[in-house]
């Protein structure tokens, strides 16, 4: 389990993300990313990253 993830926040810039919250739905684990430098922040259900889909 990563606590944090290394991507380009499309906000401010910054290259890295926290996990603030994770939990088991029946879709698979649910994960909420924030970025470390903003309010900035996304979900991934089962590694599907909702600022994409």
């Amino acid at each position: 389990m990563a606590l944090e993830l290394e991507r380009t926040c499309p906000e401010c810039g910054s290259e890295t993300f926290y996990r603030a919250a994770s939990t088991t739905v029946h879709l698979g684990e649910k994960v909420k990313w924030h970025c470390t430098d903003c309010e900035y922040g996304f979900v991934q259900i089962d590694g599907i990253d909702s600022s994409t889909a």
